[in-house]
């Protein structure tokens, strides 16, 4: 890595990330590898940056060990751009910059699971209609079905949830999955939920509520990075927002709930969407 020179406090880490990764078009580089954007001219389309300035900041990346440099080309020689375990491990501060800027810059400053319908967050996750679901390291949330449907929730069992608008009902939804499972088996949809929580905090709460479908542990924040889910902290956890995203094979999310006012009916929406989606 290369060393630099001229930080007004070397020992500081907040200075060393900043210097790192702290530039604006270095951030938005990370955030777009992080949706699944890895070749040089689809960022140069995403972020309507210049060729130069897209170079330096990809070899600055490069340099600093948070991307990776891998050939798929060798006539002429072309490279696609990943994260590295250091890269992966920066996700969570564009999670905490989106979560602040949901939170102070488009919304009123209160800690909430939801959002109101028709604001900037709703549009940007119903804009998710159309995305590919890039893969990820840390896990998998495609099942082998002809559509899968995510739920995603802050977390079961989750000190403070009845003071935080939207945060509460997390148990209840999903045991009204488990109870409509297999309605959606039969359409040909499998369930996935997915929180930030622990997957031992995951697993105990599937067996003592007799889950019958995986529960998928989003800890290092990929999928919530990958399409910038909302998000919001408690309990000094970051958490997923509750909302719903059908899926089909190719990865393509087909649907999306958000936000998600009624726990029980929104299973019900949910299992609709499906029907209209399989005919």
């Amino acid at each position: 890595m290369r060393r630099r020179t001229g930080l007004s406090d070397p020992e500081c880490a907040v200075a060393h990330a900043a210097e790192a990764i702290g530039d604006w078009w270095s951030l938005l580089v990370l955030r777009d590898v992080a949706r699944g954007l890895h070749r040089f001219e689809e960022l140069r389309a995403e972020l309507g940056v210049s060729r130069k300035v897209l170079t330096e900041r990809l070899l600055r990346l490069v340099d600093d060990g948070v991307l990776e440099r891998r050939r798929y080309s060798d006539r002429p020689p072309r490279y696609e751009y990943r994260l590295t375990p250091r890269g992966r491990g920066a996700l969570p501060i564009l999670v905490a910059l989106q979560d602040w800027g949901d939170r102070w810059l488009l919304g009123d400053g209160t800690t909430t699971a939801t959002a109101a319908p028709g604001t900037a967050e709703v549009r940007r996750v119903q804009s998710l209609v159309g995305t590919r679901i890039p893969e990820l390291a840390s896990l998998e949330p495609i099942a082998a079905t002809p559509l899968t449907v995510l739920y995603c929730y802050p977390g079961t069992r989750m000190p403070g949830a009845a003071g935080i608008p939207g945060a509460a009902g997390c148990t209840l939804e999903s045991c009204t999955y488990r109870d409509r499972l297999d309605e959606f088996t039969r359409l040909g949809a499998a369930v996935r939920g997915v929180s930030t929580q622990r997957p031992d905090e995951q697993a105990a709460f599937a067996a003592a509520e007799r889950i019958q479908f995986p529960l998928l542990s989003d800890a290092e924040l990929e999928l919530a990075t990958a399409l910038r889910l909302p998000t919001f902290r408690a309990g000094g956890t970051v958490r997923l927002k509750r909302l719903t995203l059908v899926v089909d094979a190719g990865r393509t999310v087909r649907a999306v709930r958000y936000p998600v006012p009624d726990v029980t009916g929104g299973v019900e929406e949910t299992l609709g969407l499906v029907r209209e989606l399989t005919g």
